[in-house]
């Protein structure tokens, strides 16, 4: 894995330059730039209506940006690619609201997103060939997996994803995005809603995610969480991004005193 404590840099995965983005008259993101290295877990904070959610939108597919660039892994991504082709790419999401097939069983959900990844083609499918069996075997199996890696046990796997608890609800939005098999996993607000027990059970399977080299990137409210966790973080106030760096950093720059954390990043 790469590591991006101080002083070690790495190299960037996401990189976003000039980013524009208007809504009729309304300046929604003024000249944004980013640098997401790999390998790390990335805050994105800022106040009501600064920008994060639009700028999240934008990254994921959802909007597209007036003006910029971005590059990832490397390669130049066009702007105006469509929210399918994106996690094609590698970069998947979750939702602030949660955004499950509610009358599908958490395994189906799962399955679903792993199809994404699917070699044999419709055409194999409707013929129920060997080589679509094995492989509806194999998406199973690692499905199956993802959910017992984001905490969930087997006796779910059956349930509807509507029986399941709010906590039990969000880590299925994970592993469904997991299957996919990201380079970036892009989280809106991950832990909202979420009591003290499993917004610590959620900072652990991200270190976790982190660790077996998935770079994660978070929107989130939770500034405690945010700062004991992220290894760098980006702050937007008006639409500008007005700080980045490690939490420490951020913690002490006078602008986001001032805008945003005030006496909550002490």
């Amino acid at each position: 894995m790469t590591d991006v404590r101080p002083g070690r840099p790495a190299q960037p995965l996401l990189v976003l330059s000039g980013i524009r983005k208007r809504f009729g008259g309304v300046r929604a993101l003024d000249d944004v730039s980013l640098s997401i290295p790999a390998g790390c877990i990335y805050g994105l904070i800022g106040p009501n209506g600064a920008g994060k959610t639009t700028l999240f939108n934008i990254i994921t597919g959802l909007y597209q940006a007036d003006e910029g660039a971005r590059a990832f892994a490397g390669e130049p991504m066009r702007l105006s690619l469509k929210a399918s082709e994106i996690v094609r790419r590698g970069i998947a999401r979750t939702f602030q609201n949660i955004r499950l097939f509610h009358f599908m069983t958490a395994l189906e959900n799962v399955m679903v997103a792993r199809h994404t990844r699917s070699r044999v083609g419709l055409l194999g499918a409707m013929l129920n060939t060997r080589a679509a069996r094995a492989e509806e075997a194999a998406i199973r199996q690692r499905s199956l997996e993802l959910l017992a890696y984001v905490g969930l046990p087997a006796s779910i796997a059956g349930r509807l994803a509507s029986e399941l608890s709010y906590g039990d609800q969000r880590r299925l939005e994970i592993a469904r995005a997991l299957a996919t098999e990201p380079k970036l996993l892009a989280l809106d607000e991950p832990a909202a809603g979420m009591n003290p027990t499993e917004t610590e059970a959620l900072k652990a399977l991200l270190q976790r995610i982190r660790d077996d080299g998935i770079t994660v990137l978070l929107i989130e409210h939770d500034v405690k969480l945010i700062m004991g966790l992220c290894d760098r973080v980006a702050v937007l106030d008006f639409g500008q991004r007005i700080a980045e760096g490690t939490p420490e950093q951020v913690r002490q720059d006078p602008r986001v005193i001032a805008a945003y954390l005030g006496g909550a990043a002490g």
